[in-house]
């Protein structure tokens, strides 16, 4: 017990004197945090809260043009502005660069008159006799132009899809809209009444939006409550840059051999610096976690919401230093300088993030990569995470994620034992 103190004594004094690196696992990874947030915060507020600027070209000569408008706004999703109907394809594109439109819409000069002609054949068809072989299709060919839609290319494919499905819903709205003025006066010989009409077209059946959580609460998760977990974990596993650059030197300054000649094992320096470097992770999250908690929303940012389960938090964070603290360890002993060590360790956490989901969505990626993730640390990681942190969880409910995450923390020491054990250093 005293060669484990008087070892843990030694391996702090080198850290602290290590500046750089306690800047680089300290400062950095809260920067990195700070800025990875603020740029996700602004996707969920364009997704969430702001309108799509949406450049409308009125060529219709009667009053649907105007009425698709009017659906248009009501939607929600769009923020309109007109432009003058007279412009040529090539000053629309001008037009949506000047305005910062990232979709235009051109409606044809036929629009009213395509609508209203086939709610006329619609609405004669419905009425007439079913046995009848004189009765005419709905004329689809009357629309000379189609309702043009113009979108910048950046805009990805579910979300101009998304627009075009709001673009047709609102003109199935209109076109029904007329159909049912159509039926009701060849059935009643009459204008439908305004009441009446409002009370056919505008009832819509209600829909409740309710997020699931394993708590039962309604709270939707903001930014931070993705982002801040995700990256604490990447600023942990990151320690190999500090740590396995020490055992590099630690080897090559001849550490080692002298170790050997003393009473000691070379285990109590391994269980020294998993002790040292298993603090430093876990006052990383520590401080990462209490600036998203008390510091974010005075810089812009939705505030952390802790979990409830406290002890499960402090598990996650023990567990997942101690894989990257052990991940770290063993790429020091596999490296043979601090060059390799650095390069190799950096790259592979990079890969590793991206296999486990912190980069991209784990339900996003092509299937063959899905099942890569089972060997990812950080996945398991960051399912433990998300399962205190979006779901509501409690302990009984990510063990299964605690323990795939200690099983590949225990085939991490195995390995380096083995390499150890192979380079003649114990």
């Amino acid at each position: 017990m005293h060669i484990l103190r008087a070892t843990i004594i030694k391996d702090s004094k080198i850290l602290l004197r290590d500046r750089v690196g306690l800047f680089m696992m300290f400062f950095m990874p809260i920067l990195l945090v700070i800025v990875i947030t603020s740029v996700q915060n602004s996707t969920f507020e364009l997704v969430n809260n702001n309108k799509v600027s949406l450049v409308i070209f009125n060529k219709d000569e009667g009053s649907m043009g105007n009425q698709l408008i009017e659906a248009l706004r009501k939607i929600g999703l769009f923020k309109l502005q007109m432009a003058d109907s007279s412009m040529s394809e090539h000053n629309i594109i001008s037009v949506m660069y000047d305005k910062d439109a990232l979709v235009a819409v051109v409606i044809p000069s036929n629009f009213t008159s395509f609508i209203q002609h086939k709610a006329d054949e619609i609405a004669k068809h419905a009425l007439s006799d079913p046995d009848s072989t004189q009765v005419k299709s709905p004329a689809d060919s009357v629309l000379t132009d189609s309702l043009q839609m113009f979108y910048h290319p950046v805009m990805q494919v579910s979300f101009r899809q998304s627009i075009e499905g709001a673009l047709r819903s609102s003109v199935q709205v209109i076109q029904g809209e007329m159909i049912v003025k159509k039926l009701y006066a060849e059935v009643n010989q009459k204008e439908i009444p305004t009441d009446l009409q409002k009370q056919i077209l505008f009832s819509q059946f209600p829909i409740t939006e309710t997020p699931v959580s394993r708590t039962g609460s309604r709270t939707i998760p903001n930014a931070s409550q993705h982002n801040v977990p995700a990256w604490t974990i990447f600023a942990m596993f990151f320690i190999v840059l500090s740590l396995g650059g020490t055992m590099v030197r630690e080897k090559n300054s001849g550490s080692f051999i002298r170790l050997k000649t003393m009473p000691a094992s070379y285990l109590h320096a391994l269980y020294s610096k998993q002790l040292v470097y298993l603090s430093v992770t876990i006052l990383q999250a520590a401080v990462i976690f209490a600036i998203g908690n008390k510091i974010f929303p005075y810089i812009g940012l939705p505030a952390l919401h802790l979990p409830k389960d406290i002890l499960a938090l402090f598990i996650v964070t023990a567990v997942t230093g101690y894989c990257a603290v052990n991940y770290a360890i063993c790429v020091g002993v596999f490296a043979n300088t601090p060059e390799q060590s650095n390069g190799f360790g950096a790259i592979s956490i990079i890969i590793m993030a991206a296999l486990g989901g912190l980069i991209v969505p784990s339900f996003a990626m092509p299937a063959h990569l899905q099942k890569l993730l089972q060997i990812s640390p950080l996945h398991w990681a960051l399912e433990s995470y998300y399962g205190l942190f979006l779901e509501g969880g409690k302990l009984s409910d990510i063990w299964l994620n605690i323990l795939s995450l200690l099983g590949i923390t225990v085939l991490i020491q195995i390995f380096t034992l083995y390499g150890l054990k192979r380079k003649n250093l114990i």
